[in-house]
């Protein structure tokens, strides 16, 4: 695949994404498409951003995720100068969460 991200094949996957209802269609889904280490590796990326985001320092994020100082600060290059996505997803759990509890 090339270095563009924004591809047919990508619209497909995100499609496809899109349709599932609920976490245990994710499981089934993502079980197939990726493998154990890839998305135990996007999950602990997921993880290491949430945790920066509450201001967690490297130290205490390498320690409970095990991730490298290298994934720390990809991740963290990415809450900063990245697409906003992480933020927009924490937003939206933030809601959601905040409306369970009213």
């Amino acid at each position: 695949m090339s270095k563009k991200i924004r591809t047919e094949a990508v619209d497909g996957l995100f499609d496809a994404i899109l349709c599932l209802r609920d976490k245990e269609e994710c499981y089934l889904f993502f079980e197939d498409v990726c493998t154990v280490n890839e998305l135990l590796s996007l999950s602990q990326r997921y993880e290491v951003a949430h945790m920066l985001t509450e201001k967690k320092t490297y130290l205490e994020i390498a320690e409970k995720t095990g991730a490298s100082t290298a994934t720390i600060s990809r991740v963290n290059r990415s809450l900063n100068y990245g697409n906003d996505g992480y933020e927009m997803v924490f937003s939206r759990l933030k809601e959601k969460e905040d409306a369970k509890t009213e």
